[in-house]
């Protein structure tokens, strides 16, 4: 059932009360104004009516806030202004000038009055102030004048809004949700000012009990309407994620029902930071706001409504789920039914042919640690902290929960306060959307000295680091700084800053190379880097290569919500936790001992296949998303999608080499110290909705990644998507004896070799140790390998006694060894001078050993890391903790490899002289 813009059936919508719209209000890369003139168009079919203008990072809304629009600008902004006014849009203006102005300043109020009066002009009939983000504290001049912060805020409000000529008003204030009105709501001194001095027709915005709120109830609607005295807007963070870099939400609109519209002045939505990624989130909310009966409501219930509806609780493809009606009568919302609806039409949205713009990696977050700690406020950080901004509940609440290890761990996460003594973020780059329809451009921050020129000094305000969506961005408004446009700057990878910019600002320039480094950007034309649906000269499609409704739901799983992880999803988790758990079933018995029941092995084998063919259609996602005609969709979605399918084929790895029995009888199947999604209280701390979504970084992928059976491992998952995309798929297994002559080939192929050297380096991994060797390889066949031995020191009793007598009579150490290659010589001569001993620190702390070879032609760099990870996840279910190798100190590129995978120098302890380097790491 689409959305259209027929009869409401809802009051709040009829009568033209209730505001239900966007609001571009995230930290990171703006959208373009292309791509807003979309969302007017959307807007206006699915009979949605408000838009607000208020994105965190665009030029001149908070950073520059004083500063007039050029000419340039205005043209844009006045075409952004009538374009919605063509579709029925009220389009709000909002400036956000808390980081830096002076209440008390009549040269403030009078810049300000400026900025908005020539906005006016451009047509704008509706505007917006925003005081969140930003300290609560007033200068010493404002002390001298206001009571309070609130009083300050609330005279220069009612005061533009007078000046304004009373047009239709939004106020965002600082304590806009309910953990950050102090104490709380009803007693908060701040928001009671508002609701009692704050003229009557201007709205107030609410984000509800969280700054991400998971659900919204009557009773704490009801109780901010009290104190504010009207109705609040929901400025609504469900779907925004410019906090997490790994997520992105696709899910429908959820844990609001639809019995609050006749107590809500109005939604809007703060969604995802990828334009592309959106369509679910506005569609879903479009369809609730037309609604006014709770489908989740209880359905046992006796009434009209309920008596003749039919549940469904298996989808399609069996996933056994929450109960759906498959009967709704038009006025009754369901998340589930809703995103069904959604699907259908977002399905023709990627059918549609647009170019793409821009590179799609986005900064990589920081290393951070497998489980919730104390976040360090800092500017490594997605979030920081102050102690004026507290999302968390009470020491008393905290020291009653100690018994719940998971859920203290998680509200430390979110308690940390202070940030004395703490780097607080550089001015840097903001981007302005205003200059181009197609792009976004930076307009970089470059400090001067201004000479005093006696005038009124704008205070340096430092504001609270933990926004609305737990972004860091400059921390005072830069008024006395001088600005120089550098047009398309490319937004470069930087590991250790967690900017929210998306990953396809764009820029025009024509790259024909599919070699792009992390600093360019790139456009793609038609015939570059990616197959069309339809061939040339005809429009016969390939069904293959095109995305279904399947294939959307299956997206939209994996990439649900902040507080819950969608049908398919919660499958995976469960199916390899299952199949994990209950690997010993399929092990290899000793002949003395009674072998598990046939039935057990079969489901266990089933379930495998099962988790196979999930991990199939994921790679079946990935291939079609990337043969897709709309590129900038693509792009939204492009790193995501690669990252997940990444992870679910490692996890469908380390099942296949389960499946070989290849471990002990004292397998560690569970990794101590590691808290996965099937620990105690993890799974429901993260649905609760009690913690920030922040908390727990990086959603499903994250989730997947702590089942993996690896410690210290964090490194191997930090890595970024091709900037290009690719739908080539590459496949970690384990090694099997048919595979030997290919490895073989690999190896003397990157060591330039013959049998000789193969032998040497890789024969007796292949001999001796085939249950830890594991192959990649693409639709061409093997193009690496990762080879290890369990315990170095029994492996090389076992060469010297099963291997090296055979080499040494393969390769006679006589005269005819003088004529050799360099490597050949070395290698016989190794043979011969071969000795067991291992140094007795690295058999103690790092017995394992590893080599790992990737062809050239991969230029993927998360195929390495994946396949070591996999490797590894071997060792440890075999109760290894550490690994090493070696590497010759020649070798720079063979130990610059090995140092991205995490490998450290082990220190020289005695032989100075020795060619060879060991390298070393915990895992």
């Amino acid at each position: 059932m689409a959305v259209t813009n027929g009869a409401s059936h809802n009051s709040n919508t009829k009568n033209g009360n209730f505001i239900c719209g966007v609001v571009e209000g995230f930290y990171g890369r703006p959208w373009t104004t292309e791509q807003r003139k979309d969302l007017f168009q959307k807007m206006k079919k699915w009979g949605m009516d408000s838009y607000l203008y208020a994105p965190k990072d665009d030029y001149k809304h908070r950073a520059y806030w004083r500063d007039l629009y050029t000419v340039e600008e205005a043209e844009h902004l006045t075409g952004l202004i009538t374009a919605a006014k063509e579709c029925g849009i009220s389009f709000y203006y909002a400036l956000s000038p808390g980081l830096d102005i002076t209440y008390s300043s009549p040269k403030e109020i009078a810049a300000l009055k400026r900025k908005l009066e020539q906005v006016s002009q451009f047509g704008c009939i509706a505007f917006a102030l925003l005081f969140d983000d930003i300290e609560p504290e007033m200068s010493e001049a404002d002390k001298e004048v206001f009571q309070s912060f609130a009083h300050a805020q609330v005279s220069v409000t009612n005061d533009i809004f007078q000046h304004l000529g009373q047009p239709r008003f939004l106020l965002c204030p600082t304590q806009y949700c309910a953990t950050r009105a102090m104490p709380n709501v009803p007693s908060s001194e701040y928001l009671n000012t508002l609701g009692s001095k704050l003229v009557q027709e201007i709205d107030v915005m609410w984000t509800g009990p969280k700054v991400i709120s998971r659900l919204l109830t009557i009773e704490s609607i009801e109780e901010i309407t009290d104190v504010l005295r009207r109705p609040p807007v929901i400025w609504d963070n469900l779907h925004a994620n410019d906090y997490d870099q790994k997520r992105v939400f696709l899910g429908p609109y959820s844990g609001r029902s639809p019995d609050l519209i006749p107590k809500l002045r109005g939604v809007l939505t703060n969604p995802n930071c990828e334009y592309g990624a959106n369509f679910v989130a506005i569609h879903t909310l479009a369809q609730w706001s037309r609604c006014n009966i709770d489908g989740k409501r209880d359905l046992s219930l006796n009434d009209t409504v309920s008596a003749d509806i039919k549940l469904e609780t298996e989808t399609e493809d069996g996933v056994v789920g929450e109960d759906v009606p498959s009967n709704l009568c038009p006025n009754m919302y369901h998340p589930r039914h809703a995103l069904k609806n959604a699907i259908s039409d977002w399905l023709v949205e990627f059918h549609k042919k647009r170019a793409a713009w821009g590179v799609i990696v986005k900064p990589q977050p920081c290393v951070a640690p497998t489980v919730p700690i104390p976040i360090i406020p800092s500017v490594n950080t997605c979030m920081s902290l102050t102690s004026t901004t507290n999302t968390t509940v009470s020491a008393a609440t905290t020291s009653s929960n100690n018994s719940n290890h998971l859920k203290a761990l998680a509200e430390v996460c979110s308690s940390v306060t202070g940030t004395e003594g703490f780097l607080q973020p550089a001015c840097g780059p903001v981007m302005n959307s205003l200059v181009s329809d197609t792009k976004v451009v930076n307009e970089s921050i470059i400090p001067s000295v201004v000479p005093n020129s006696g005038s009124e000094t704008i205070p340096n305000v430092t504001p609270a680091t933990e926004p609305m969506e737990c972004t860091i961005t400059p921390g005072h408004s830069p008024a006395h700084l001088v600005k120089s446009t550098t047009e398309d700057d490319a937004m470069i990878e930087n590991i250790s800053t967690c900017s929210g910019a998306s990953g396809s600002m764009q820029v025009e320039l024509e790259v024909s190379s599919s070699a792009v480094n992390g600093s360019q950007m790139v456009v793609e034309t038609d015939n570059d880097n990616h197959d069309a649906l339809e061939t040339q000269g005809s429009n016969v499609v390939d069904p293959e290569k095109q995305l279904t409704k399947e294939d959307l739901s299956l997206l939209c799983d994996l990439f649900y919500l902040p507080f819950e992880h969608g049908g398919q999803g919660i499958q995976l988790l469960q199916e390899f936790n299952w199949l994990k758990s209950n690997a010993h079933i399929v092990m290899k018995q000793p002949k003395n001992q009674e072998m598990y029941n046939k039935a057990d092995v079969e489901e266990w084998h089933s379930r495998a296949a099962k988790m196979n063919d999930m991990c199939a259609a994921v790679n079946r996602l990935f291939q079609r998303l990337t043969y897709c005609n709309n590129r900038e969709l693509l792009y939204d979605l492009y790193a995501y999608v690669w990252d997940m399918r990444g992870v679910v084929s490692l996890l469908n790895s380390y099942i296949k080499w389960l499946g070989f029995g290849r471990f002990p009888t004292t397998m560690t199947t569970y990794t101590q110290g590691s808290y996965t999604w099937f620990s105690n209280g993890w799974k429901e701390t993260f649905m609760s909705g009690d913690q920030e979504p922040w908390v727990f970084r990086g959603g499903l992928t994250a989730d997947l990644q702590r089942l993996i059976p690896v410690d210290s491992g964090n490194d191997l998952f930090v890595y970024k998507a091709p900037e290009v995309p690719c739908s080539k798929i590459y496949t970690i297994r384990p090694y099997s004896a048919i595979d030997e002559d290919a490895v073989r080939t690999i190896c003397n192929k990157i060591f330039g070799g013959t049998s000789i050297v193969a032998d040497r380096l890789v024969g007796s991994y292949l001999l001796l140790s085939p249950e830890l060797c594991m192959v990649v390889e693409d639709e061409d066949g093997i193009v690496g390998y990762a080879l290890a031995a369990l315990n170095l020191k029994a492996f090389n009793q076992k060469m010297a006694i099963s291997w090296i007598p055979e080499l040494q009579a393969k390769y006679p150490l006589d005269d005819s060894v003088k004529n050799l290659p360099q490597y050949e010589k070395e290698a016989i001569q190794y043979f011969h001078a071969f000795v067991p001993d291992v140094a007795e620190e690295l058999s103690r702390q790092y017995p394992s050993k590893l080599i790992c070879s990737i062809l050239p032609s991969v230029t993927d760099q998360s195929v390495a890391k994946r396949l070591v990870t996999c490797v590894l996840a071997a060792l440890r279910a075999n109760g290894s903790f550490g690994v090493h190798t070696t590497v010759s100190k020649t070798n720079k590129e063979a130990h610059e490899f090995y140092g991205k995978l995490g490998f450290v120098d082990q220190p020289e302890t005695q032989d100075a002289d020795s060619i060879t380097i060991t390298m070393r790491r915990s895992f």
